[in-house]
């Protein structure tokens, strides 16, 4: 009689079929998870903004609160430099006193939206938005607020000068007559939103 204690095992056949049963299912859910991850990997690529994306045309927002009265604040959009001036009521009223000087007052040659095609070149009178490349032969200019600067030649009621070849700018950003470059500093698109925040990039389609 056979001891009933005794574990039954199973002939070594089926033993094997129940090992390589269970190694199926674990590849198949392996190779299973597998392939959902591929899958799902183009989705997620597709869906993540490229560099170049980012690089070509998304908007910055600006805090320009705390710049001063006749501060500058140099920032980047699409890779290029972009200047932020807080004009003063006396730079404002120096912007007419040297018109005579100005190439193309009008910016009828120049490049900017609509709304900054005005005499101070902006939305509004004391902020002052420009590329910071001169139109020239793309070199950056530097700010020179003050009146009479030592760097350039007279007359001279502030703006910008590029020191590579000689080319001023007014603190509307135009053009001097008889300079190497021949349009005023471009403008951007730009709103702002309240008091305090500068968009660069996008100004809500306004003309």
């Amino acid at each position: 009689m056979a001891d009933s204690t005794q574990p039954v095992t199973a002939p070594d056949g089926e033993a094997d079929d129940k090992s390589r049963r269970r190694f199926l299912t674990l590849a198949t859910a392996v190779v299973g998870g597998a392939g959902v991850a591929v899958a799902a990997t183009p989705f997620v690529t597709y869906f993540r903004p490229s560099a170049r994306a980012l690089f070509l045309g998304a908007p910055v927002q600006v805090d320009v609160s705390k710049i001063e009265l006749g501060s500058m604040l140099r920032v980047e959009w699409r890779g290029q430099p972009v200047f932020i001036v807080r004009r003063t009521a006396e730079s404002i009223e120096n912007i007419a006193k040297g018109a005579s000087l100005i190439a193309d007052a009008a910016s009828d040659q120049s490049d900017q939206p609509e709304y900054a095609k005005n005499e101070l070149r902006s939305r509004e009178p004391e902020m002052l938005v420009v590329k910071g490349v001169c139109t020239h032969l793309g070199c950056a200019p530097q700010y020179l607020p003050s009146v009479n600067a030592a760097e350039v030649t007279q007359p001279w009621y502030g703006g910008f000068f590029c020191p590579c070849h000689g080319s001023k700018f007014d603190l509307a950003g135009r053009v001097f007559r008889g300079v190497p470059a021949q349009k005023n500093l471009a403008v951007p698109p730009y709103q702002f939103l309240g008091s305090g925040t500068l968009i660069i990039g996008e100004d809500g389609g306004a003309a």
